[in-house]
């Protein structure tokens, strides 16, 4: 398992607009992809569960990828984020 903590950097925090980008990058990748934020999990490769945790600029998160390809995607998500 590969982690990272993650601080969003993007301006209008996580919308569905700029949220699915993401969503569309971690799907690209066999890795299972989890992410913290406070007492929250979720599946990284889920809109939905992504929008859950309402995210704004200068969170930060824990992104965990676990799988074969877990640093690439680790270090693909965290450069969009």
């Amino acid at each position: 398992m590969t982690e990272k903590h993650v601080t969003i950097s993007i301006p209008e925090g996580l919308t569905a607009k700029s949220t699915t980008p993401i969503i569309e990058k971690a799907n690209e990748f066999l890795s299972s992809i989890i992410i913290d934020s406070s007492d929250r999990r979720v599946n990284g490769k889920s809109l939905l569960g992504v929008l859950s945790l309402g995210l704004k600029c200068g969170d930060t998160i824990l992104l965990s990828a676990s799988g074969d390809d877990e640093e690439e995607a680790i270090e693909a998500l965290s450069a969009i984020l």
